[in-house]
């Protein structure tokens, strides 16, 4: 009779299951579903105007063409992220992409106003389904200097998807593929979509939290009021004239929005599992990065705006043209980027205020160019405080999104990047509401040039607060 040996491996033992490990293709294709809802919320503005003429579609219904969509977005964030941690975030990602392209063809086929209002809310809801994903899966397969560098791709994608949705879309309305007008700035994704579809079944590893959690309904529906009681009649008051409906849904905001932190303090006290816990924002790198974050993306947003109605309508610029002029920006933005993590191993979070302080030379290089060369500006006049703005701005996102999501556990990855991303999207509708809220109005009353020179202003003060704040960030290890 023969003894198992004792080095032997039992028949009944399995091996450990491999850690999953994000590949360089897998990368790029959560990269491409973190880049199609921000392209898709900027996209739209240099099509207004056509869709104005083809749907009759007055200026309520065009702010709903964009507000519609950034609300359902910011609305469902978090809630993406809790399901993806339950059902297998590559599950949801693939959901949510193919809902994303479905959308999509329906926003291009929309035969009238309203009905293109309707699929960019849905539009914007399945992106809420996609983008969580992205984050909480780059969390779950990279670390040490892989993950380093995957944020950096990561917020570089989201600070080039805001300039690329502008110059993609100047880039289709111009061409009228087929006679498609404006219609093509959403046809496009389908055939993306089915790309980034057949790459993440093949290259993206499937992830899911160790313990997930259940869907927290109190605190979803509460979060979900805050934001449309805000966001909404920001975003629609001014073309419709501030009616009763905007100012009572303000004054609901303060009381959502104190009653939604209530629930989700009693709910964390109590052992559950709130949809934005409490004690998550007790992590010094995610809490001071969300006070930055915030008047950044506000501004990042505003400025994105007032430059689309600048250039096309007071230094009349093509749509092409108006694309063109934002390259510097997007090229000096990625090699920021790209440069960030070897100045992080240097520097720090003091990156983050370098940042900052280049940005707000730019800011200031483009407002004094504006004012003294107006009307007679092109593209190479505009380029220095264009490529400095965008430099600044390439130093601060990214760092700053590595910065707040490196102290959140792996298995709160999904929750604490849905945190993120909800905060950084509501930012990006609010300045797009406020700050070209205020750039409109003034234009009606001041003229386009004291418009712009006012609203730039306004983003030079953000940026001094973000400065003041990026002091505040706790040391990059």
């Amino acid at each position: 009779m023969h003894g198992t040996p004792a080095h032997s491996t039992p028949a009944h033992s399995t091996p450990a299951p491999a850690a999953p490990h994000l590949g360089g293709l897998g990368l790029f294709t959560v990269l491409l579903g973190a880049a199609l809802p921000l392209i898709d919320f900027f996209i739209v503005y240099v099509a207004l105007p056509s869709i104005e003429h083809d749907l009759a579609a007055g200026p309520a219904l065009l702010e709903l063409v964009v507000g519609g969509y950034g609300v359902a977005y910011a609305v469902l964030l978090v809630l993406g992220g809790r399901v993806g941690d339950s059902l297998g975030r590559r599950r949801l990602f693939l959901i949510g992409m193919a809902a994303f392209g479905a959308t999509s063809l329906a926003c291009g086929l929309a035969p009238n106003a309203w009905t293109l209002v309707a699929a960019r809310v849905a539009q914007g809801a399945t992106s809420a389904l996609m983008l969580p994903q992205v984050l909480a899966t780059i969390q779950a397969t990279t670390e040490g200097p892989r993950r380093a560098r995957a944020m950096s791709l990561y917020g570089a994608t989201g600070g080039l998807s805001m300039v690329a949705g502008q110059i993609l879309g100047g880039v289709l309305v111009a061409a009228d593929i087929g006679g498609t007008g404006w219609r093509a700035v959403f046809l496009v994704n389908v055939p993306v979509v089915v790309l980034g579809m057949v790459l993440a079944v093949r290259t993206v590893p499937d992830t899911r939290a160790g313990r997930p959690a259940a869907v927290d309904v109190p605190g979803t529906l509460l979060l979900a009021l805050s934001l449309v009681s805000l966001l909404l009649p920001l975003t629609e008051g001014r073309a419709a004239g501030w009616p009763l409906w905007t100012w009572v849904s303000l004054g609901v905001f303060p009381v959502a929005a104190a009653a939604f932190y209530v629930t989700e303090r009693r709910a964390d006290r109590k052992g559950r599992t709130p949809l934005v816990p409490p004690s998550l924002l007790r992590l010094e790198s995610l809490r001071r990065g969300l006070m930055l974050l915030l008047p950044f993306s506000v501004g990042f947003s505003g400025f994105m705006f007032v430059l689309a109605v600048t250039f096309q309508q007071g230094l009349d610029m093509g749509p092409v043209t108006a694309g063109l002029a934002l390259v510097p920006m997007a090229v000096a933005f990625f090699g920021a980027a790209l440069a960030g993590p070897r100045l992080v191993s240097r520097f720090g979070s003091r990156t983050v205020t370098a940042g900052g302080v280049i940005q707000a030379a730019g800011i200031a290089l483009l407002l004094v160019t504006l004012r003294h060369g107006w009307p007679d500006l092109g593209v190479a006049v505009l380029a220095p405080g264009i490529a400095l703005a965008g430099l600044g701005q390439g130093f601060q996102l990214p760092v700053l999104m590595r910065l707040m999501l490196s102290d959140v556990p792996a298995d709160r990855a999904g929750v604490g990047g849905g945190v993120m991303i909800t905060a950084q999207q509501s930012a990006v509708a609010l300045g797009v509401a406020t700050l070209g809220s205020l750039f409109l109005e003034l234009v009606a009353t001041a003229g386009l040039r004291a418009a712009v020179s006012a609203t730039l202003l306004v983003q030079l003060g953000l940026i001094v607060l973000t400065v003041l704040l990026s002091l505040r960030l706790p040391r990059m290890r």
